[in-house]
């Protein structure tokens, strides 16, 4: 499946149903279809009423048989379905699925462009550019978090940064994590990873550092005796140190007019768009996700890499059973075997934690006509475009390739998200069929609807609608271009919904691994 060419030309005005390959045979509902009613490409009248988004079968399914949604298996019929019948969890269920991986068989580079577009950003000091220029006060313990947040609400009733117009804002970064853990395993490595990400990020043009003393999660450890930042705008300090909490606030107050004075003579400047780096994400996804908003950011995606640009897809664990339409674009066969070694990680991950691959999707998506975890993965696979996938990078790790490539994590967002930020994202698009609403400081989130229901509904934290290419027949082609016109606003300094509204006090979520003791 490539995540635009098969959506061509399906829907040039509004529709009862789609069938999205010659292939399937299910259609979807593009409105709720009534009890009776026949819509145009299914061969008898509805037995029942179908919800907008569900699945429709069109010729006889005998049980155990696949079936298929765009081309591929996302399931196998529980019992004997009727043409016409509405199917879903009552009626489809997983099975044994393999797949052929094919590795690097469909890697064919994208044309470049080259017209010289540029954005208005940050450029730091190691080259990267930030679309935010704010202040981070970053915690290596949840024992820090309630301090860190105490100097930040000190700063802001104090005025602090009333005489540095170019600092965005100050963002305390808290969690719940740093000690009652390993300090050498896996799961250590991972928040190292995370916060040292944070820490050197180009949306912060400097960083307060904060930790307790006592914790697993040294200070001492994370800055190493080495410069975390090239520019020098960070400076450390431990509560017990500096003798409990008040003491810690003066200090704190102190050195964070000094990283600001340094960070308010950054000025925006011209820089290439490559210097762009998308974190692509989805939740609370519904049966048209991997219809409208999905392959238009997949199309945006393409955009951004022909320019030089890189996008991130993230969430394995709902790309799982879709991972061969990856493995086959790998730039090389190892690039493929790193995925697939990062999907027997999981395997064993969820096995050990007494979980399964398949629990997705959840009740939301559901309703919304999603019914197996192969389905979901299809249709958020669609968000990478046609890129070959140049790399797969372990959670926060530090993207250096350009291009179109995957990072290991989760599939709850806040978390996946926060991987990407620590990996370099200097912009977040997220699709949504449900409605989620977050935001995800330092970094910006550009909010997509999937339907235009649900963008009427909850317009005030939505950037985008996509619903209208079923609606009013606009391509995926030109809904993903206008995202890609956003995406060069937004990090320009434009100002995102989740933006507006104040979202990102409580999205930083590192990925916990491993025992808590």
């Amino acid at each position: 499946m490539q995540a635009h060419d098969d959506f061509k030309g399906l829907m040039p005005t509004i529709r009862d149903v789609v069938r999205l390959n010659p292939a399937d045979n299910v259609v979807i509902a593009l409105r709720d279809l009534p009890k009776g009613g026949h819509p145009a490409g299914v061969p008898t009248p509805l037995p029942g009423s179908v919800s907008r988004g569900h699945k429709i079968a069109i010729a006889p399914i005998s049980a155990g048989e696949n079936v298929l949604r765009y081309g591929q298996i996302i399931g196998h019929a529980k019992s004997d379905i009727a043409p016409g019948e509405h199917i879903h969890v009552h009626n489809l269920g997983m099975g044994d699925h393999h797949q052929d991986y094919a590795y690097a068989s469909a890697n064919t580079p994208l044309a470049d462009i080259d017209d010289s577009r540029t954005f208005q950003g940050y450029i730091r000091a190691d080259g990267r550019v930030g679309t935010r220029n704010y202040l981070g006060i970053l915690t290596t313990v949840n024992c820090s978090g309630s301090v860190a947040r105490f100097i930040a609400e000190a700063a802001a009733k104090s005025g602090l940064l009333d005489e540095f117009p170019n600092v965005d804002g100050i963002v305390p970064i808290v969690h719940g994590t740093g000690c009652g853990m390993s300090g050498k395993d896996e799961g250590y490595a991972t928040l190292f990873r995370t916060l040292a990400g944070y820490a050197q990020h180009p949306n912060f043009a400097g960083i307060l550092l904060i930790g307790l003393g006592c914790e697993v999660m040294q200070v001492a450890d994370l800055v190493g005796g080495r410069p975390i930042r090239s520019d020098g705008a960070l400076r450390y300090m431990t509560i017990q140190n500096e003798g409990g909490t008040r003491r810690t606030i003066e200090r704190g107050l102190d050195e964070l007019r000094g990283i600001a004075q340094l960070a308010n003579q950054a000025q925006r400047q011209p820089a290439p768009i490559s210097q762009i780096t998308v974190g692509m994400q989805c939740g609370g996804s519904d049966g048209y996700s991997g219809i409208t908003a999905n392959p238009a950011l997949g199309y945006t995606s393409d955009l951004l890499v022909r320019h030089g640009g890189t996008t991130i897809l993230s969430e394995t664990s709902e790309i799982y059973g879709a991972e061969h339409l990856l493995t086959r674009r790998a730039e090389t066969v190892d690039v493929g075997k790193k995925l697939i070694d990062r999907i027997g990680w999981w395997e064993d991950y969820t096995e050990r934690n007494g979980g399964e691959m398949d629990n997705n999707p959840s009740p939301g998506n559901k309703r919304g006509g999603l019914t197996t975890i192969l389905e979901k993965s299809l249709g958020a696979v669609a968000k990478g475009g046609t890129a070959p996938l140049r790399d797969v990078y372990k959670f926060g790790e530090r993207i250096d390739k350009k291009g179109f490539v995957f990072m290991d994590s989760p599939g709850f967002d806040p978390c996946s998200v926060t991987g990407q930020v620590a990996s370099g994202a200097n912009l977040i698009v997220f699709t949504t069929g449900r409605g989620s609403v977050s935001g995800y400081q330092p970094t910006p989130c550009i909010k997509l609807s999937t339907n235009s229901e649900m963008y009427a509904r909850m317009a005030d934290d939505m950037d985008l609608n996509c619903g209208d290419i079923v609606t009013e027949g606009v391509s995926i082609e030109a809904k993903g271009e206008e995202l890609f016109e956003i995406l060069i606003r937004v990090a320009s300094g434009e100002k995102t919904k989740s933006e507006e509204l104040g979202f990102g006090g409580v999205e930083f979520v590192p990925w916990q691994i491993g025992a808590v003791m």
